[in-house]
């Protein structure tokens, strides 16, 4: 079974990530910096590029945003959590993991993903049910992020929280009524975020699991942000945070 990855920045991703891609797929007369990028690359990977013509191409992506470019690889691979505790360990750092309760939008959690990687994430847990999946719209709204974090998919976010705790993690939640602005956490050693569903936020067990509930302050009328921003404040507030000198 294989999955596809369009547009010109993704694709780039998907060549440069550990990933097997299978082939690139290009629509005849798609030119650019970026896919001249894409075809050395290929090639110095082995990688082959067909060429196919515009009715070929709609049949793989009839998505504007597809920008003429493919890449089909095979279906993501979830990792576990004890993969994302050694990708911190190899980096010699305290662990830094994104934990997404329910998150539902293809868009939010492609967005959130990205973020984390910027900010030096070291892997996303995200739950089996009632979320989005690592699907084409992720790895797009992810830019390519997506293949170079591993994500873990698990049945019951309230008991990897209690596995994280186990393994010396501070689970930091973000609700509007936290006790705590994201200004008064410490977020220097081994921490876990949790940005809960776009609607209805984090669910009450999973809240009640975590160490701190960090709220960020806002100074107009409306009273909450879209998950993805305020996932983004967090997230650079802890990665401010983590690599201050002194």
């Amino acid at each position: 079974m294989t999955s596809t990855v369009i547009g010109r920045q993704p694709v780039l991703e998907a060549i440069k990530s550990d990933r097997a891609v299978e082939k690139i797929l290009l629509q005849y007369g798609t030119h650019g910096e970026i896919i001249d990028r894409i075809r050395r690359m290929a090639k110095q990977r082995s990688i082959p590029v067909v060429e196919v013509d515009r009715e070929r191409f709609k049949e793989i992506s009839a998505d504007p945003s597809a920008q003429g470019v493919a890449a089909v690889f095979g279906t993501t691979n979830y990792e576990d959590v004890e993969t994302i505790l050694k990708v911190a360990s190899e980096r010699n750092e305290p662990p830094f993991v994104l934990i997404l309760d329910e998150i539902e939008d293809p868009h939010n959690m492609g967005a959130l993903i990205r973020t984390a990687e910027c900010a030096g994430v070291h892997g996303v847990v995200i739950p089996r049910h009632h979320s989005a999946t690592v699907n084409e719209t992720v790895i797009k709204a992810s830019a390519g992020a997506t293949l170079h974090l591993p994500i873990a998919k698990v049945a019951n976010i309230a008991m990897t929280i209690d596995e994280l705790k186990e393994s010396g993690l501070w689970i930091v939640g973000t609700a509007s009524d936290g006790d705590k602005t994201l200004y008064e956490v410490d977020f220097k050693g081994p921490i876990a975020v949790v940005i809960g569903n776009e609607g209805k936020g984090i669910r009450r067990l999973v809240r009640e699991k975590c160490d701190f509930l960090a709220k960020i302050p806002l100074y107009g009328k409306l009273d909450s942000l879209n998950a993805s921003v305020a996932g983004a404040l967090v997230m650079f507030e802890a990665a401010r945070v983590r690599h201050a000198k002194g």
